[in-house]
């Protein structure tokens, strides 16, 4: 009487299926659609396809548990196992076979689409499903007897062990085919851009493949390099960006493009340069060549997504903001003068409106708003704040103009996030002291140590996160009224408060360099707040809602602030204080997820063509807006969740200047 196949259990998938004794694993599981990873097509060489006896699951499944469940040690996996250690219960799949009913275990690191979680923000998955792949094969060697050329036989090597068909070949790669075949006695390892383009070909086994994500900001430039195989970020670089010296802001670099001929060019070539820049670092870092580098992603705002492809972004400076392309394109990467691999690729994703680019695209795929019920904002906060609203019925975007008061220009005593720069403040309500901490060290100013800790770098400046608390507790502390009028009056008071021309300042720190708070400072940050809100007040009117349930703040200085302060002076809408909180890098993390995963492509560039675009330049309520924005933290909002955490001051008539000033005290000096 004839007995069944054995029954074979993949976990976690709980897949199954009966297979003869002898079959190998990795061919059981693929049978049943179990991706099980693998690069050298079966051989036991790469050591992607390990698995294990799951013991405690088979009565789970009914089955008795049997030691002979899989065949003995073959020679491959000793082999392997002397040159790589398997863990203790580890197999190779494609040699360890079936001989009894077995359930096994497909570790994550075995999986071809598996997770990796980040944790920088909420716990975030990315399904890992590269665009590129590597595949080993064995190439049939040529006789007289068969005149095919060595191509199509590669061809057929990978059709035959991969199912790959219709393969197309990269013109570089065909120059180095022959000499890699003979180096690697005709196995060789061949790289495949989404299932279609051969871009590499390397003789002998290659068992990994790497990409970048590149998040090109108007200020800084980040890059991330990532094992394609694992997702692992194995090192990260960040320069400024080096248009700076063309212009601060956005505008400024088109309107150095519109006055000087030429100056478009000079930009892009200064981008490019400082990409490959970047690509030799973080290859250094992780001891590889940028040869090594097949893929990228990139995001940019639409200035810096045109200016990096060679596009003057002059149609972006005037109505209606045209962009040369919104979609998302995928280039060679040597078309932009990117040096990576000769035949890498290079997928930049698609622009949202001529103000809001790649990098909010970036952002809705880390987040992803459209897959949650509640009403979630996105925000982006930069010279251009970036803007995003929505849930899974109905999403907005617009742009509004802010300007790089946040980022610490404009300011009297601002500077960008560095070394020494004040970051965090606090101003006791009675006596009007300021404390505060500098990048670079973790001790409050009034504690012991502080000076000995801070002698390297000195107190050189405010950033911005710094000058959003500072003019968040001068409003706290009564020192300015809810409409950013410094109280001249509190100069009877305290020293720190003290004449400035035709008005009053606040003296946060007298060292090498004085540092005051004036009253120009804090119209620049109310009217870049006043942007701010204003832009996510329309998209709220718009999609016909009083309040938000969850807000990100992203980008490089959105990751820094406080929520709370930021919520104290305006800059957002009121909204209970734990759904508030930093996305960190989201665009960069959008950039990544493209890189390894296929499918969010696709999802991205679908998700932008929902997304309704709002043109705050043209629209006549901004300025309504904007106006009740400039008190803080609003004019109207009545800011019912932050008074909850928050004592609010009660609101204080405006002082005239002229009263005030003359009649100040003698004062001591200040340390």
């Amino acid at each position: 009487m004839a007995t069944r196949d054995p029954l074979v259990v993949f976990m976690p998938s709980g897949k199954r299926g009966n297979f003869p004794v002898g079959t190998p694993l990795l061919q059981a599981a693929r049978s049943l659609g179990v991706d099980i990873d693998s690069v050298c097509g079966g051989r036991g060489l790469c050591g992607r396809c390990q698995v294990l006896v799951a013991e405690g699951e088979f009565a789970k499944h009914g089955l008795s548990s049997s030691s002979a469940s899989l065949s003995p040690f073959s020679e491959p996996e000793k082999r392997f196992s002397r040159r790589v250690p398997l863990a203790e219960g580890r197999r190779l799949s494609c040699s360890a076979r079936v001989e009894a009913d077995v359930v096994i275990d497909v570790p994550a690191s075995s999986q071809v689409h598996r997770q990796v979680v980040r944790k920088e923000a909420d716990a975030h998955v990315i399904e890992l499903d590269p665009v590129v792949r590597l595949h080993y094969v064995q190439v049939k060697q040529p006789d007289m007897h068969d005149p095919s050329g060595d191509l199509r036989r590669l061809f057929e090597a990978l059709e035959s062990e991969w199912s790959l068909k219709d393969l197309t070949c990269d013109l570089s790669v065909l120059q180095t085919l022959q000499a890699a075949l003979r180096a690697g006695s005709w196995q060789v390892t061949v790289a495949v851009h989404a299932a279609k383009q051969v871009i590499g070909v390397w003789s002998g086994l290659q068992s990994k493949a790497y990409g970048l994500a590149v998040d090109v900001g108007s200020t800084t430039i980040a890059a991330h390099l990532c094992d394609l195989s694992s997702g692992e970020v194995v090192a990260s670089a960040g320069v400024m960006n080096p248009q700076i010296r063309f212009g601060e802001d956005l505008m400024s670099r088109v309107s150095y493009s519109m006055m000087n001929p030429g100056g478009a060019a000079l930009m892009t070539a200064a981008v490019r340069e400082a990409l490959c820049g970047l690509a030799a670092d973080v290859a250094r870092q992780a001891g590889i060549s940028h040869e090594d580098i097949l893929e990228a992603t990139v995001v940019g705002n639409p200035i810096m997504h045109h200016l990096l492809l060679g596009i003057d972004p002059v149609e972006l400076g005037g109505a209606p903001f045209a962009l040369a392309v919104d979609h998302s394109l995928t280039l060679r990467a040597n078309v932009i003068d990117f040096k990576l691999n000769r035949n890498a690729r290079v997928y930049v994703l698609p622009c949202i409106a001529g103000h809001v680019g790649a990098d909010a695209a970036g952002m809705v795929l880390a987040e992803r708003p459209d897959l949650a019920d509640e009403m979630t904002l996105l925000v982006d906060v930069g010279t251009n704040a970036e803007i995003v609203l929505g849930n899974s019925r109905r999403l907005l975007a617009c742009s509004s103009p802010t300007g790089p008061a946040f980022e610490g220009a404009q300011i009297s005593c601002g500077q960008r996030a560095a070394p020494g720069a004040i970051e965090r403040v606090r101003i006791d309500r009675e006596t009007l002291e300021p404390r505060f901490k500098v990048i670079g060290s973790d001790l409050w100013s009034d504690e012991a140590g502080f000076a000995e800790a801070t002698a390297a770098t000195g107190i050189t400046g405010v950033c911005g996160s710094g000058i959003i608390e500072v003019i968040a507790e001068m409003y706290l502390a009564g020192i300015i009224n809810q409409d950013g009028v410094l109280d001249g009056r509190l100069a009877a008071r305290s020293p720190r408060i003290g004449a400035n021309g035709r008005t009053f300042a606040y003296l946060l720190h007298r060292g090498a360099v004085e540092m005051k708070i004036t009253q120009t400072d804090v119209r620049a940050i109310q009217l870049a707040k006043a942007a701010l809100y204003a832009g996510i007040a329309l998209l709220m009117e718009r999609i016909g809602i009083d309040r938000v349930d969850r807000i990100r703040l992203a980008g490089a200085f959105g990751s820094h602030i406080d929520v709370k302060y930021a919520t104290i002076l305006g800059m957002i809408p009121d909204c209970d204080l734990a759904q508030v909180r930093s996305a960190g890098n989201a665009a960069g993390t959008g950039a990544r997820i493209a890189l390894l995963d296929a499918a969010s492509r696709g999802v991205i560039e679908t998700l932008v063509r929902r997304i309704e675009k709002v043109e705050t330049a043209i629209e006549p309520r901004f300025q309504h807006h904007f106006v009740e924005a400039m008190a803080i933290p609003h004019k109207t909002a009545a800011y019912t969740h932050l008074r909850k955490v928050v004592d609010l001051p009660a609101p204080k008539e405006s002082t005239s200047q002229s009263e005030t000033r003359g009649r100040r005290p003698r004062r001591t000096p200040v340390p």
